[in-house]
């Protein structure tokens, strides 16, 4: 990619979302799957993980020690860097195999591309970028598909394996477990910010170190340390999928909203109103779901609701959780714990503002 390419043109202006933001809104995304006959997913009993479980990824018993899992995700421009897009990319589609405590081994390349309105090399650099954190992963990058479509969009299709034995998944977190969160939030807001051109360059460098950082190391400490319940932090934010969590798993949570990570300038932008249609849609969503402490301001409480590209893992631990803290210190994760699993209506979250 020529410097004259970099600057003439700004791929997140080529699209009406950014990320992760662009996903459907969880109130639609419940209606379709509300609507889709089970049946039409049934694989047999070594379907551990499908379509009724709503979690990260499926997984497929192959044997006694072996499963394989299989996830997909892409989505339009979040930065306009062509190669950084296509490193945030591979590492939000490897996540989900890391959030069901997994190893991915191969993906395949998913790309919308305008056919006569962006240079090809582009596309080029995307797939550049998104080879070189697969490879990173150990994960073989092995063909793909492509086709032609106004708006620009980036992704894979990943395959891992992982011991069905030690699976993480979305439906084992109980009452006393910790919840630690891996990395801080608030890309959506600084990926909004950068599309209106109001994004420090220096801020938007660590979101996307952030956004590129794989979660390998959070599996294995979360495995490691008898963790069984966990999520990936994307689209539906921070509180979005806490309730997914929640609600699959029986429980309700606390949440100290002062102990969130947040990444660097995104409460000012916040602020200043550089809030994503996602992020909204997300508030309007979890409004019957969440309680938050009036002491909570504004921008804290945008954010907790912000949608996520590329975020950390959720994970439910069970207390005191110090163990996989440490672990997961060790591995340079910058790891918080920031509530508890406790007894309650299934899906129910209250936001404290101390801790």
């Amino acid at each position: 990619m020529t410097e004259t390419t970099r600057h003439t043109v700004r791929l997140t202006s080529l699209s009406p979302g950014a990320g992760c933001a662009c996903k459907l809104p969880q109130s639609s995304l419940e209606q379709l799957m509300n609507g889709f006959d089970p049946v039409l997913s049934q694989a047999g009993a070594d379907l551990l993980v499908g379509l009724p479980e709503g979690d990260d990824a499926a997984v497929l018993r192959l044997n006694d020690s072996q499963a394989l899992i299989l996830t997909t995700d892409f989505f339009t421009p979040i930065v306009d860097d062509p190669y950084d897009w296509g490193r945030i990319a591979a590492a939000n589609a490897l996540s989900d195999v890391y959030a069901m405590g997994g190893r991915p081994l191969v993906a395949l390349n998913l790309a919308a591309w305008p056919g006569d309105g962006l240079p090809i090399g582009m596309l080029s650099q995307v797939m550049h970028g998104a080879a070189a954190v697969a490879a990173s992963a150990g994960c073989a990058v092995v063909g793909g598909h492509t086709i032609a479509d106004p708006v620009p969009k980036y992704g894979m299709a990943v395959l891992g394996v992982a011991d069905p034995a030690r699976l993480l998944t979305i439906d084992r977190a109980k009452a006393g477990d910790l919840l630690v969160l891996t990395k801080p939030i608030g890309t959506g807001v600084m990926v909004t910010a950068l599309k209106h051109d109001a994004a420090d360059p220096g801020a938007v460098a660590e979101a996307v170190a952030s956004m590129t950082s794989l979660n390998a190391a959070a599996g294995e400490a979360a495995l490691e340390t008898g963790a069984r319940a966990a999520t990936d932090v994307t689209g539906f934010g921070l509180l979005g999928h806490l309730r997914r969590l929640l609600k699959a798993s029986g429980a309700a949570a606390e949440v100290d909203a002062d102990r969130v990570p947040l990444l660097p300038d995104v409460r000012e932008l916040a602020a200043k109103g550089f809030v994503s249609g996602g992020t909204r849609a997300n508030m309007d969503f979890l409004a019957d779901w969440v309680r938050i402490d009036p002491s909570v301001d504004d921008e804290l409480s945008v954010l907790l609701h912000d949608a996520q590209t590329s975020g950390g893992l959720l994970i439910a631990a069970p207390a005191p959780a110090d163990d996989l803290l440490e672990h997961l210190r060790r591995r340079k994760v910058p790891a918080v714990a920031i509530g508890r699993v406790v007894d309650g209506p299934a899906g129910r979250i209250t936001v404290r503002a101390g801790t």
